[in-house]
């Protein structure tokens, strides 16, 4: 009998591929950006969607506070229109990423977000600011 992880049989190694080189389209880690930034590569916005409360209770240094819900074409003006927006919130049980990146995904702008939010941010060793 197969064990669950078995039960239902693997992608093929084509599709696996094609599914695993699309999440980086989409998404970018806790590394990754606390690497560009500490090198002076950050090609990026980082966003904290997060309620301003939160933001100011400690967040990445070098992110600007943009809660999901004020995102609009108008928030959005002072950007270049092909600026890549990289989105955090709280952590994996947060979905304000998500929320945000529906927002700037429909205002045509480019957005990855970064997976674990501040949870992962911690939990990599790195530090909040406030």
């Amino acid at each position: 009998m197969a064990s669950p992880v078995a039960r239902i049989p693997a992608a093929s190694a084509t599709r696996a591929l094609a599914h695993f080189e699309a999440l980086l389209e989409f998404e970018t880690d806790c590394w990754d950006v606390h690497f560009a930034i500490s090198n002076q590569r950050q090609d990026f916005v980082l966003l904290d969607v997060r309620a301003e409360s939160l933001f100011s209770q400690g967040h990445i240094d070098g992110a600007e506070n943009l809660p999901h819900g004020k995102i609009s074409t108008d928030t959005l003006a002072k950007y270049p229109a092909d600026t890549l927006f990289v989105v955090y919130c709280a952590g994996p049980h947060c979905n304000a990423t998500e929320k945000a990146a529906i927002r700037l995904a429909k205002a045509g702008r480019p957005v990855k977000k970064m997976i674990g939010g501040v949870t992962g941010w911690l939990d990599e060793g790195f530090e909040l600011t406030q």
